[in-house]
C-alpha cells in the first residue's frame, strides 16, 4: 500500500512540474517587441499583429540598421508565411495542455494516460519552437552579417531595457545605443 501511494505521490511531484514548466512557458499577454525573451520568438515578432512588436518597421531600428524597403517588404512577407501556421501550432499546444488538466486534477491518477499526454503538451511545444526557429531564421537571413551583429550587440548591451520594452513598455524606446 506504501508503495502505490509513493507512486502516485512521485507521479503527481513529475506532473506538477511538468506543468509548472508548461505554464512558465505560455506566452504572456500580446505586445512582445523583436527578439529573445520570454514569449516564443515568432510571437514576439508578432506582437498583436498590429504591427507594434516588428522590429524591422521601427523607424530608429530602420534608420540604425540601414534596413532596406526590400528587406522590410521581404519580412513582412516571411511573416505572413508563417502566421497560419504558428497560429495552428500554437493552438495545439494549448489543446495538449487543457487535455492535461483534467488528467491532473482527477480523483484517481492515471500514470499512463498522464505521461501519455506529457509526452503529447512536449511534442506540441517541440513543433511550435520549431516553427518559431524557422522564422526568426528566415527573418536573420534578410539581415546582412553587418546589421546582424548590430542586433546582437544592442540585445548583449541592453537586455533589461528591451525586455521591459517587449513586455509592454513600448512608450520609450530602450536607451541610446547601436540601434538607438
Amino acid at each position: 500500500m506504501k508503495a502505490v501511494m509513493a507512486i502516485k505521490i512521485g507521479a503527481l511531484f513529475v506532473v506538477f512540474l511538468v506543468a509548472g514548466a508548461a505554464a512558465g512557458a505560455q506566452a504572456p499577454a500580446p505586445g512582445g517587441f523583436g527578439f529573445g525573451g520570454g514569449r516564443a520568438p515568432m510571437e514576439q515578432s508578432l506582437g498583436p499583429l498590429s504591427g507594434k512588436g516588428r522590429f524591422w518597421n521601427n523607424p530608429a531600428v530602420v534608420d540604425k540598421l540601414k534596413l532596406t524597403d526590400d528587406q522590410r517588404k521581404a519580412m513582412d512577407e516571411i511573416l505572413q508565411q508563417h502566421l497560419e501556421s504558428l497560429v495552428d501550432l500554437r493552438a495545439n499546444a494549448e489543446k495538449a495542455e487543457l487535455a492535461l488538466r483534467p488528467l491532473i486534477n482527477a480523483d484517481s491518477l492515471d500514470e499512463q494516460r498522464i505521461l501519455a499526454q506529457i509526452d503529447q503538451v512536449a511534442a506540441a511545444r517541440a513543433e511550435l519552437f520549431k516553427a518559431n526557429a524557422r522564422f526568426l531564421l528566415a527573418i536573420r537571413g534578410k539581415l546582412t552579417p553587418d546589421q546582424w551583429k548590430q542586433v546582437q550587440d544592442f540585445r548583449a548591451e541592453h537586455p533589461q531595457a528591451l525586455r521591459r520594452w517587449r513586455q509592454g513598455d513600448q512608450g520609450a524606446p530602450p536607451p541610446p545605443g547601436p540601434l538607438q
